[in-house]
């Protein structure tokens, strides 16, 4: 088995950054996580759904955010839709 060193994986992360850009990586991380969590389950054989937890605690975690953070009212013009 190849011994993976730290050099290894800073290379592979920045060739990831590189590839993927800031914005994508998080999204990749989480997915990444959510198929190894449901690979791990599949195989001991548990049946608990870890996604609704997940979507519930994201749900909290932006209603938190959305209280913490005062909205501010816009003035100006609404347009309805956007031209090419």
């Amino acid at each position: 088995m190849p011994n993976v060193g730290p050099l290894e994986l800073i290379v592979v992360l920045i060739i990831a950054l590189i590839v993927f850009g800031p914005k994508r990586l998080p999204e990749l991380g989480r997915s990444l996580g959510r198929g190894i969590r449901e690979f791990r389950g599949s195989i001991s054989g548990d049946k608990g759904d870890d996604e609704d937890d997940d979507e519930v605690r994201e749900l909290e975690h932006s209603r938190a955010q959305a209280k913490a953070e005062p909205v501010e009212p816009v003035e100006g013009e609404v347009v309805a839709d956007k031209r090419s």
